[in-house]
């Protein structure tokens, strides 16, 4: 099962390596990770998307608890959460068909173009995981893609 992880840590040399070293160590595996300061002096929040059953998930907790640079554990998913992620997608359009097209599906994603030249297009979405999957099954069919860069997933619990 799908499960995302928020974790504050101290914003240091190593700390990030020690946390993905945990993972690696145990054969548990990262799906998406994405790391920014905060509003705290030196703390950092990292968010881990990964795979696993309740007790995985737990052991993974649990392990994380133990290093020294780790102030806090959620997993988000078992809770009232938002997650967002950021696709950044350039497909080559070479027509008007294929350009009314990619118009028509933008406005369903809620998406922008935010450059463009004669025969290529740079978009970008902010939605789901699971949304952003879908709009690339969308345009894998649909358009010829140069490269795309995906953030990885990020993650808030709403209110308490």
């Amino acid at each position: 099962m799908r499960r995302i992880l928020s974790i504050l840590l101290e914003n240091e040399s190593g700390a990030l390596s020690r946390v993905v070293g945990l993972f690696s160590q145990r054969g548990y595996n990262i799906d998406s990770l994405s790391v920014a300061p905060t509003n705290k002096k030196n703390i950092s929040k990292l968010t881990i998307q990964t795979f696993g059953n309740k007790k995985t998930i737990e052991q993974i907790e649990k392990q994380l608890h133990k290093l020294i640079d780790v102030y806090q554990v959620l997993e988000i998913t078992n809770k009232n959460y938002i997650e967002r992620e950021i696709l950044l997608i350039k497909i080559q359009i070479n027509n008007l068909k294929k350009l009314h097209k990619i118009n028509q599906i933008i406005e369903i994603y809620k998406g922008n173009i935010i450059d463009c030249s004669s025969e290529q297009y740079i978009i970008q979405i902010s939605d789901t995981n699971r949304n952003i999957d879908s709009f690339l099954n969308i345009a894998k069919k649909s358009f010829k893609i140069i490269e795309l860069s995906r953030s990885g997933v990020i993650g808030i619990s709403c209110y308490q």
